[in-house]
């Protein structure tokens, strides 16, 4: 396994009589958790992964150039991507009471109107659904700026609000900041259905959807069995070291629609992109799954 720049190492292809192919996930608790089996060689019958952990913001782009045979990217970044890849049903990140947060350090804002945001990156998830909740009364300016860096940013005073998601939902008092809204809790109430955060994609030149389905479900399976087993490649990698918050972040997102996203899952990821097409903000373009 290695890390860095996207698609290091050599992206050699299973389909083609080869032995390894490239799979880039974050170093998030809930994806190590998910894909410790899978990357371990504990999966039979599947093949051996180059690994490369990053950032989703940096997934959706490296996708855009059919860097990874397999990959995480957000849900909103897949009408750019299914010319290339087909959606995988399960391994990613959805479900309830997950969502991204709106966070300030002045209470006393009430909207976003006029005001400068930080968010993780521009194709994300987090970041449609912030247009979405925002469209009456937008930002008047918004950077990407890395993940780690835009609580302490906000808390420092160089941005009004910061839209965060995963772990920081835990620790944002930690830095006196306070939550504007809550996408998820939104979006849930709005729709009735749970939230598309991160998509498992496939490249369907190299990779056999199905197959891969097989492998990461087992993963899945593996993972839930044995939670200890994973426990030090989780830890090693999570920004969050604090055993309690990497606990309560893979209780959060890993769930049943990791191991499938079954009619309410895809009920959610059509909606979230047929709301955002009808709203001029993606293409359309009709889902392609495994």
């Amino acid at each position: 396994m290695g890390s860095g720049t996207p698609g290091a190492g050599s992206a050699v292809r299973a389909r083609f009589g080869f032995v390894t192919l490239s799979l880039a996930f974050s170093p998030c608790p809930n994806d190590t958790f998910v894909f410790h089996a899978l990357t371990h060689g504990l999966v039979a019958g599947a093949p051996g992964f180059d690994v490369t952990f990053a950032d989703v913001d940096v997934t959706n782009t490296a996708a855009l150039n059919g860097e990874f045979d397999l990959v995480k990217v957000s849900y909103a970044a897949l009408p750019w991507l299914l010319d290339k890849y087909t959606l995988l049903p399960c391994g990613g990140a959805l479900g309830r009471g997950c969502g991204p947060l709106v966070l300030v350090k002045d209470q006393s804002i009430s909207s976003l109107g006029g005001r400068s945001v930080a968010v993780p990156g521009d194709r994300t998830t987090a970041y449609l659904l912030m247009r979405l909740w925002s469209a009456g009364d937008p930002p008047a300016s918004v950077e990407i700026v890395p993940f780690a860096e835009i609580m302490p940013a906000v808390a420092a005073g160089r941005f009004d609000a910061g839209l965060v998601i995963h772990e920081a939902r835990f620790t944002f008092q930690r830095y006196g900041l306070h939550a504007l809204a809550d996408l998820g809790e939104w979006w849930e109430n709005d729709t009735g259905l749970p939230i598309p955060l991160g998509a498992i994609i496939a490249h369907r030149d190299r990779v056999d959807a199905e197959q891969a389905t097989a492998w990461i479900k087992e993963s899945v399976r593996l993972a839930w069995e044995n939670p200890r087993a994973s426990r030090d490649f989780v830890l090693d990698h999570a920004q969050e070291m604090e055993q309690p918050v990497v606990d309560q972040h893979i209780a959060l997102y890993v769930n049943e629609f990791t191991a499938s996203l079954g009619p309410d899952g895809h009920a959610a990821v059509d909606a979230l992109l047929n709301r955002a097409a009808a709203e001029g903000l993606v293409p359309t373009t009709p889902l392609v799954r495994a």
